[in-house]
C-alpha cells in the first residue's frame, strides 16, 4: 500500500529508516541564495542540459552537475555528453549545507562532520517534468544522498530497495524542504511523478518550476 504523507512545517518524520523529511528546513533567505547560485552555475562552463538516456530518450528535466558529471549511469569530471567542459567544483558551502543537514536529520553531529559530499546534481522541474521511480547507485559510497527543494510543490514518491513498484510512500515536498535517505533506505526507488504548478512562494526566487539539488558522495578520486 501507499500513504500521502503532507507533514506541518517543521516536523520532521522518519518515512522509512534512515530516510527523515524535515519541512521549511531552508528559510526563504537560503532558499533565494540556492536559486540564485544556481542560476549563476548555469552561466559556467557547462550549462544545464536534459541528459539523454541509453536508450536516447531525453529526460524532461534539465541538469547540471558539480564536483563530478553525471550522465546515465556514470560520473565523470568533464561533461562529456554536453561540451566536454571540466564541471566546476562544489562549493564548500554547499558542502557544509551538506553537514548541517546529515546532523539535523539524524540528531548526530558527530557523525555528520564525517560526511563529505563531493558533487551536486542540480535538477529544474518545468511543470510537466516528471522524474520515474530510480535508485541512486551509480555512486561507489554509500553515505547519504542530502535532497533540497525550492519553487513549485511536488509529488515526491519514495519507495523499497527492491522493486519500482508498492510499497511506497507518497509525500509532499515544499519549497525549502529537506530528505535526507541513507542507512537502509540509501538505495531505495524514488521518484517525482507530479509537479503542483503555481504553488511556490514568490518570495523563494523561483516562480513557475521546481528547483531540486542532491548532495552525493561518489566514492570516487
Amino acid at each position: 500500500m501507499s500513504t500521502l504523507f503532507d507533514p506541518a512545517p517543521g516536523a520532521p518524520r522518519e518515512i522509512a529508516p534512515g530516510a527523515v523529511h524535515l519541512p521549511g528546513w531552508l528559510d526563504l533567505a537560503r532558499q533565494r541564495e540556492l536559486v540564485q547560485a544556481c542560476r549563476g552555475f548555469g552561466r559556467g562552463p557547462v550549462p544545464y542540459r536534459a541528459a539523454a538516456l541509453p536508450g536516447g530518450h531525453e529526460m524532461s528535466v534539465q541538469t547540471l552537475c558539480l564536483g563530478w558529471h553525471w550522465q546515465p549511469y556514470r560520473y565523470t569530471r568533464t561533461a562529456d555528453d554536453v561540451n566536454g567542459a571540466r564541471v566546476p567544483e562544489l562549493p564548500g558551502w554547499l558542502a557544509d549545507w551538506g553537514r548541517q543537514a546529515v546532523a539535523d536529520a539524524y540528531g548526530d553531529p558527530a557523525a555528520a562532520a564525517g560526511y563529505r559530499p563531493d558533487t551536486a546534481l542540480i535538477n529544474f522541474y518545468s511543470p510537466e517534468a516528471r522524474m520515474g521511480m530510480h535508485q541512486d547507485k551509480d555512486e561507489h559510497a554509500a553515505d547519504p544522498v542530502v535532497s533540497l527543494s525550492v519553487g513549485d510543490d511536488c509529488l515526491f514518491r519514495f519507495g523499497n530497495t527492491e522493486t519500482r513498484t508498492r510499497p511506497y510512500t507518497d509525500l509532499r515536498l515544499r519549497s525549502g524542504d529537506l530528505f535526507v535517505f541513507g542507512g537502509p533506505a540509501r538505495f531505495a526507488y524514488h521518484g517525482v511523478p507530479k509537479i503542483h504548478p503555481g504553488t511556490a512562494n514568490p518570495e523563494c526566487g523561483l516562480a513557475g518550476s521546481r528547483l531540486n539539488l542532491t548532495l552525493r558522495v561518489t566514492g570516487m578520486s
